[in-house]
């Protein structure tokens, strides 16, 4: 039996792949701009809730407001939050339930940053003094994960407790109680923390903006080649 023939591929299909990765490259380009923007939004959101304001149960919170809070910390149960990277270095948040009385649900207060150290974790570092304390700082989010794996805690772990990326829901279910729908990220002049450098996201808007130039300017290129492929063509066809 004779061998069959390969047909070549059609001579459009060049072109048709290199239309569509053009325009992939516009899209993915004109997203970074987007995106860009939006964090620059949030920045600016950020540096403009600059003035302290008393917070109360089911006060209305603006994303960043700075708020001043009173209450007592339950310092008997308190959650370190494990895998948070900072410059590069792994690391810990410490989350302290705050009882703002009344009943009301726990506010949690993201106290700073711990560096993984070589030994075992030292909660004597976690010791919070007795008493009601007046703390100023930001309404914040717990941290989230790009993709999370498994229980956020531990199965039959003690107090304090540690835990991967858990939701507000996770976290009221280990307390016992109901949490506040924001987190207070302590103010960095506040007593009782630890590495506090809170900013809307390390990955600013110029980074965004530069990936953007990148995929505009392979799209540009692409496209330049297109066009040259095409009038070749024509040359030779001519």
């Amino acid at each position: 039996m004779s061998d069959q023939i390969k047909k070549p591929l059609p001579t459009w299909l060049p072109l048709v792949v290199g239309v569509f990765l053009v325009l992939q490259f516009a899209g993915l380009s004109a997203w970074q701009v987007s995106r860009g923007l939006e964090k620059r939004a949030t920045q600016q959101t950020f540096q403009a809730e600059s003035i302290s304001t008393t917070w109360h149960n089911g006060m209305e919170i603006r994303s960043f407001q700075s708020l001043s809070v009173k209450g007592h910390y339950d310092s008997e149960h308190q959650i370190v939050l494990d895998n948070i990277i900072i410059n590069s270095r792994y690391g810990h948040y410490v989350l302290s339930p705050l009882d703002v009385g009344a009943d009301a649900p726990l506010l949690l207060v993201n106290r700073g940053w711990i560096e993984k150290g070589s030994s075992s974790f030292d909660y004597s570092r976690l010791d919070l003094i007795d008493g009601e304390v007046d703390i100023r700082g930001r309404a914040g989010s717990l941290p989230k994960a790009g993709y999370k794996m498994g229980e956020a805690f531990a199965v039959a772990s003690t107090w304090p407790k540690h835990a991967v990326y858990p939701a507000a829901a996770e976290i009221a279910a280990e307390l016992g109680r109901e949490v506040q729908p924001f987190v207070l990220l302590l103010d960095h002049n506040e007593q009782n923390g630890f590495l506090r450098y809170w900013v809307p996201s390390e990955f600013g808007p110029g980074k965004h903006f530069g990936y953007a130039l990148q995929w505009l300017a392979m799209g540009a290129v692409l496209a330049g080649l297109l066009v040259w492929n095409y009038r070749k063509k024509r040359l030779i066809h001519e």
